[in-house]
């Protein structure tokens, strides 16, 4: 058994070699990059385990990450500090004149791609001769539905896109996730056998104490949070204050049974707004969002290290290989329907382009979150081919769809009113400029 300190030692030097590699030979964004090479690093170790079964090359490497629980270090311990730091950089001002197609986006959006993918791969499943439930492809479907916040918010700093489009997907990224884990409890509970546990008014009061709560808990600790920021000038204090935030808020949402995911988001959204105006000075703004930015970055990192080794560990069974490639056209035509909608059905009311569809579509980019729900499932019949369809549809989509991600956005998007696309390195470059001016 290796200890906790050899664990991260490993996992972190992984990552810096790799993210040297990547940057010094490899022309790919850092955090793809570290994902293409844990990949083929794993599938190289694979075959050679393959090809020299007695020789037990990677024992000890296998060993590591098998101690490893990955949904639990995502879940439990990343997501909180890597939702916070996003929330942190967005512009709360742009993200409340955008509230209606969010909120539209986030809710509405999610539910369609889930039944869509549901019905899709379990109709794919029977074509091809591997029948599943559709209660658990319907559990799929909640899974792999919401755009991963990490993973959208890792590619967004490298593509320009305008400034009212950029805070539309990363406010779908940060509030998706909460609606697609309480559909995948509802939904998982179905496919267990608990169904008839769970009433209309059970799913109602489970949404509403799982987003409300979650969302009503963020907004008190952070203003909490804030509160004491702005009785004070010492920014190793306020750092502290903003570390304690996090963790206190995450780990009090998981005791309380409310939404974790949510409770940081809306703490993060309140401190980088309110806070960073009216709480700290320009030195602190600038010690606190210097260290949330170093920590997404290096979470960032591990997270898709980690992604890209498991598939070292993780064997799937081949009859489900080809239900998992049919997935990724499936969940992009779910993604399709579900953008495509709103836009359709409220085109009266202008409140989102037509015109962005095919970029919102190529953006869909799943990541950590889905793989740790999809670890989550309960051993069963299906699990093996939901397991398989998850990381070919987010393998897919963070490697091809974020490295083209640019090229879409180029040919697709039209620019804001102003004519002036802005990227999210582009903002906080300009907040830097601000603060220290």
């Amino acid at each position: 058994m290796f200890s906790l300190l050899e664990l991260a030692a490993i996992l972190l030097t992984l990552s810096a070699t790799f993210g040297w590699l990547n940057h010094k030979f490899v022309p790919l964004p850092h955090t793809i990059g570290l994902l293409v090479m844990s990949v083929v690093t794993s599938v190289i170790m694979v075959v050679i385990d393959l090809a020299f079964p007695e020789q037990h090359l990677f024992e000890q490497l296998t060993a590591v990450l098998l101690q490893i629980d990955f949904s639990s270090v995502v879940m439990n311990s990343m997501l909180g500090f890597l939702l916070f730091a996003g929330a942190l950089h967005v512009d709360l001002g742009k993200l409340r004149s955008r509230a209606i197609p969010v909120a539209i986006l986030a809710v509405f959006g999610t539910l369609i791609s889930t039944a869509a993918i549901g019905v899709g791969i379990w109709a794919a499943a029977r074509f091809l001769g591997h029948p599943m439930a559709l209660a658990w492809a319907l559990v799929f479907g909640a899974l792999i539905s919401p755009t991963d916040p990490v993973a959208v918010l890792s590619v967004l700093k490298n593509v320009r896109v305008p400034a009212s489009l950029e805070v539309e997907m990363q406010g779908e990224s940060l509030f998706n996730d909460g609606v697609g884990i309480v559909l995948f409890v509802i939904l998982l509970r179905f496919a267990a056998g608990d169904g008839a546990e769970t009433s209309g008014s059970a799913i109602v009061e489970l949404l509403l104490l799982e987003a409300g709560g979650g969302l009503l808990l963020g907004l008190m600790t952070g203003y909490l949070a804030y509160q004491a920021m702005r009785f004070i000038d010492d920014y190793p204090i306020e750092v502290l204050i903003s570390l304690a935030l996090v963790t206190g808020t995450y780990a009090l949402a998981q005791r309380l049974h409310v939404s974790g995911p949510l409770s940081v988001v809306a703490a993060g959204l309140l401190i980088g707004d309110r806070g960073s105006r009216f709480a700290m000075s320009d030195r602190t703004r600038t010690y606190v969002f210097a260290l949330w930015t170093l920590i997404d970055e290096i979470l960032n990192s591990v997270l898709f290290l980690l992604i890209g080794l498991e598939v070292l560990v993780l064997r799937f069974e081949p009859s489900a290989l080809a239900v998992a490639i049919a997935t990724i056209p499936i969940a992009l035509g779910a993604r399709l329907l579900a953008v495509a909608t709103p836009p359709l059905l409220f085109a009266r009311a202008n409140l989102m382009s037509v015109h962005n569809v095919p970029f919102l579509t190529w953006a869909g980019v799943r990541g950590g979150i889905s793989v740790a729900l999809a670890l989550s499932v309960p051993d069963s019949t299906d699990k093996p081919t939901i397991l398989a369809a998850t990381y070919a549809v987010v393998l897919f989509s963070i490697i091809v769809q974020g490295s083209t991600l640019g090229v879409v956005a180029k040919w697709t998007i039209r620019p804001d009113t102003d004519g002036e696309p802005h990227s999210a390195q582009e903002v906080d470059r300009n907040e830097k400029e601000a603060s220290e001016h």
